[in-house]
């Protein structure tokens, strides 16, 4: 409870008291302007250096190479060693940069402008991944539970621009979430970004879909694929989230790695049950792709958006089944290789 002064000499005292606060907090807040200085001047002097080392490294490399080439059997060694210890720097360079203001990239910067989205500390990182994972997590529920209702309660117009409108948002807000989280050293695979931009193109024709024959007739399947869509991501959200937790505390996994709406190399002990599911959904792309391209053929086909739909879930499909088919045949080749030696 706040002190409440009743006599003149009690509120002079408490003056007195307040005074002394209020010097302290000057004092205080001048300090911490001055660090922020120092701390901007160191910024830019590890960047200078990074820059600097990575230009060198590139040169030397070069030299290495060449020398590797024109010396003889007893500078080989030395150059092996050489080139073995600059192996690693890419990587320690990545970490540094991660805690390093950059300029933003073309996305952030038409969003945010010239914002610096830099966290300074591992603490607001792995938070603000953590409040990611729970967003997408949380959207994913309330999107399985909007889909069913549009397929088997609701029948309106309205209800599925709503629903559209929703996928948009969500989109929107996951693609620049994830730019700000690459920023800050998370390494997400390039397709499963790109596709984020992709289902938000998608999304956004579904809501221009003008009510109509064409579009009652793809409204359920386009429904159903949805509802199975967030069913899955629900499962790979839930499971990748336990898989991700157990590699971080056994040091295999970085802290940034996040969960993504397809399968990575990581997933492949434990999670290798998903396949058939993330499969599944990538059919069910290739055929609503179809379907779509059918109705195309239709005498009353008038709309813009069935031939855009078509060919965004055709995208979908070939990027999401030939990534993942990429990260299988990779893990078995590795596979194949490790039983070898």
């Amino acid at each position: 409870m706040l002190f409440s002064p009743n006599s003149l000499g009690e509120c002079l005292q408490e003056w007195e008291d307040l005074e002394k606060d209020y010097q302290q907090i000057q004092e205080t807040h001048r300090l911490y302007k001055q660090k922020l200085e120092e701390v901007s001047k160191l910024q830019d002097a590890c960047s200078t250096s990074i820059s600097r080392q990575k230009k060198k490294l590139k040169e030397l490399s070069e030299s290495l190479e060449e020398c590797r080439q024109k010396g003889g059997s007893e500078n080989l060694t030395t150059i092996e060693g050489i080139q073995e210890c600059m192996k690693g720097r890419p990587n320690v360079f990545f970490e540094m940069e991660a805690f390093l203001p950059k300029k933003n990239g073309l996305y952030l910067s038409l969003v945010l402008g010239n914002v610096n989205v830099i966290l300074l500390n591992k603490l607001s990182k792995f938070a603000y991944k953590d409040e990611y994972e729970k967003f997408k997590l949380c959207l994913t529920v309330l999107l399985l539970i909007f889909s069913f209702t549009c397929r088997f309660v609701l029948s309106y117009r309205a209800v599925d621009a709503l629903f559209n409108f929703l996928l948009v948002w969500y989109y929107c807000t996951l693609t620049i979430r994830e730019s700000v989280l690459i920023s800050n050293g998370s390494k997400i695979k390039g397709w499963w970004v790109f596709q984020h931009y992709v289902a938000t193109f998608l999304s956004g024709v579904m809501l221009t879909w003008p009510e109509g024959e064409l579009y009652q007739m793809f409204r359920s399947q386009y429904l159903e694929y949805s509802l199975y869509i967030n069913f899955v991501q629900f499962l790979q959200y839930y499971y990748q989230s336990g898989c991700l937790y157990r590699l971080r505390a056994l040091g295999e996994r970085h802290t940034m790695d996040l969960t993504v709406e397809g399968f990575q190399s990581w997933m492949w002990r434990g999670l290798t049950f998903l396949l058939p599911f993330l499969f599944g959904g990538h059919f069910f792309q290739l055929y609503n792709g179809v379907t779509l391209f059918r109705m195309m053929q239709l005498p009353e086909c008038k709309e813009w958006q069935v031939l855009m739909c078509s060919a965004t879930f055709l995208v979908l499909f070939m990027g999401n089944f030939f990534t993942t088919l990429g990260v299988v045949y990779q893990k078995y080749m590795n596979q194949d290789k490790a039983k070898d030696v």
